[in-house]
C-alpha cells in the first residue's frame, strides 16, 4: 500500500500546487498556442517520470525509433492498464493527445491538464457525439498534433487476449492522411490492475511497430485495416510476453 499512497499523493499534490502553472499555461496559450503545447508536454512528462519512479515500474521500450518526428502520427495501441498512458505518454516526441473516456472529463483539474494536451473526451454511448470526436481528431491531426488511440473501446482484463478494434478509431488517421504507429503494450496491468489496489514493481514492455501508410496497402487490407493493426499487435504482444 506504500506505493499506492506515494503515487496518489504525488498525483494530489501535484495537481494542487500546479494551479498556478495552469494559469501561466493558460496565458501562454494566448499568444502562443505552440508553446503552450510543447511547455505543457515537457511538465506533464516530468509528472510522469516520477510517477513510473514511485511506482516502480521498470520499463523496456522497443522501436521508438520507429516513430516519425516529422509528422503527426496515430498510435493505436492495446489496453490493460491506467498506467498505459502513465508509460507511454512519457514518450511522444510530439504534443499528443489522447482519446479518453468522457467520465475523466468530470475529474477537477485533471481536466485542465488533459485539455492542454488536446485530449478528447469520447463519449461511446452517444454515436453523433463520439462521431464529432473523431472529426475533433482528425483535426488535430491535421494541425500537427499527433494522437492516441486505444480501440479496445475499454481495459481489457484478460491478459494475452485482445477485445475487438473498433473500425472507427482508423478513420482518423486515413481521413487525416497521417501514418499508424501499432504500440503493443506487456504487463502493465502486474503495475497496479493484478492486485487491485497495491501498486508494486512490474516489468512492463511496450514496443512501437513500423509506422503504417493506410494508401500505401492493399485494397483488400484498407478494408480490414482494424484486423490488420489487430493482428500485428497481437503477434508482438505474444513474442516479447516471453521476455516477462
Amino acid at each position: 500500500m506504500i506505493r499506492l499512497i506515494l503515487v496518489g499523493g504525488f498525483v494530489i499534490l501535484f495537481l494542487i500546487l500546479s494551479m498556478p502553472i495552469m494559469f501561466v499555461e493558460w496565458i501562454i496559450g494566448k499568444s502562443n498556442p505552440d508553446l503552450k503545447s510543447r511547455s505543457s508536454l515537457a511538465i506533464v512528462n516530468w509528472a510522469f517520470r516520477c510517477v513510473r519512479f514511485l511506482a516502480g515500474a521498470k520499463v523496456t521500450y522497443i522501436g521508438e525509433d520507429n516513430i516519425p518526428h516529422d509528422t503527426p502520427v496515430l498510435y493505436i495501441g492495446n489496453h490493460r492498464s491506467f498506467f498505459d498512458i502513465v508509460l507511454t505518454y512519457i514518450r511522444v516526441p510530439r504534443p499528443t493527445g489522447y482519446i479518453a473516456k468522457k467520465s475523466m472529463e468530470k475529474v477537477p483539474l485533471l481536466n485542465i491538464w488533459m485539455r492542454n494536451l488536446h485530449c478528447l473526451f469520447l463519449d461511446r454511448e452517444n454515436l453523433k457525439a463520439g462521431a464529432q470526436t473523431i472529426i475533433e481528431a482528425i483535426n488535430l491531426m491535421k494541425s500537427g498534433i499527433s494522437v492516441c488511440i486505444f480501440p479496445e473501446g475499454t481495459r481489457n482484463k484478460e491478459e494475452g487476449t485482445l477485445l475487438p478494434f473498433h473500425e472507427g478509431s482508423f478513420k482518423i488517421a486515413a481521413k487525416a492522411g497521417c501514418p499508424i504507429v501499432p504500440m503493443t503494450i506487456n504487463n502493465s496491468a502486474a503495475v497496479f490492475e493484478n492486485q487491485f489496489p497495491r501498486i508494486k514493481k512490474a516489468h512492463v514492455i511496450i514496443e512501437y511497430g513500423k509506422p503504417i501508410d493506410i494508401k500505401e496497402l492493399p485494397k483488400e487490407q484498407q478494408k480490414k485495416i482494424a484486423s490488420y493493426v489487430q493482428d500485428i499487435i497481437m503477434e508482438t504482444h505474444n513474442r516479447n510476453q516471453e521476455s516477462i
